[in-house]
């Protein structure tokens, strides 16, 4: 039992090992992350530093036509709103191009960032262990080895508390058409159930990307909150465009995590105020 708990993405030593490859990546979907990689070239040229491929797709667990582009873009100076726009547009392009995929999401960083000492524990440790590399030098080398701990925990998630708020703006702010609702529906399951898993991690001693292994990780521990968790990892997998599941998210799921999050781990250290 203790070889199979060790074994839960970390190496021999304890530290999380980095998950995804190129060599994972569905040969369905090589196509539509060579065209993201040359247009991040066109688009930013020299001051791209370094861009990356994280989920499904480089895990090798992509469902054609379900699954998103999921990119992280580092430039050599902080992104501007323009830099931001011409992500998006590059996003919609590729979407339009390739019906493989269900959308792409890009995050924009500077290297100065990536590498800050507030950063360590959230963007940095996301680019070490999450990110496949795909242009330029790879951050990782200047980064630390990370361990499923309760600082790991806390940095990456222990601010959901901030972000209920704008959560229900957002709400607020949509229309009722499933296909407004339905992004929001991924977006949100995802972010729990991940914020669910973190808060065992360090108890269940290991990483998983695994929405559903995440869940089945979380009820071991909080056995009565086990359904709604479950449930969000469908969703985040399979969305439906539904207010009320995004209602029951900000109004009952996120609060009770937020306080449990910040009873075990504490809440994550104040971010520079230029965080997009």
């Amino acid at each position: 039992m203790s070889e199979k708990v060790a074994s839960r993405g970390l190496d021999p030593l304890g530290f999380i090992e980095r998950e995804g490859s190129h060599a994972r990546v569905p040969r369905v979907f090589r196509p539509v992350v060579a065209a993201a990689r040359d247009r991040l070239l066109d688009v930013f040229g020299a001051r791209l530093d370094s861009a990356y491929v994280y989920g499904s797709i480089p895990r090798g667990s992509a469902r054609v036509g379900r699954s998103d582009l999921d990119l992280l873009v580092v430039l050599s100076e902080e992104p501007t709103g323009a830099d931001r726009d011409a992500a998006r547009v590059l996003g919609e392009a590729v979407d339009k191009q390739f019906p493989e995929i269900d959308g792409v999401g890009t995050l924009l960083y500077s290297r100065a960032r990536v590498l800050s000492e507030p950063e360590r524990y959230d963007i940095g440790w996301f680019v070490a262990c999450l990110c496949t590399p795909l242009l330029g030098e790879d951050l990782a080398e200047f980064l630390p080895r990370y361990r499923p701990d309760s600082l790991l925990a806390r940095e990456t998630n222990g601010d959901l508390a901030r972000y209920l708020p704008r959560w229900r703006e957002r709400i607020a702010a949509t229309d009722g058409t499933e296909e407004a609702l339905r992004p929001l529906v991924r977006f949100m399951s995802r972010n729990l159930v991940r914020t669910g898993f973190t808060l065992v991690m360090p108890r269940w001693n290991g990483w998983t990307s695994d929405l559903r292994e995440m869940a089945e990780a979380f009820a071991g521990y909080y056995p009565e909150r086990a359904e709604q968790l479950r449930r969000a990892a469908v969703l985040g997998s399979e969305p439906v465009g539904d207010r009320a599941v995004l209602l029951s998210y900000v109004d009952d799921l996120g609060p009770w995590l937020a306080d449990e999050y910040a009873r075990v781990h504490g809440v994550k250290a104040p971010q520079p105020q230029n965080r997009s």
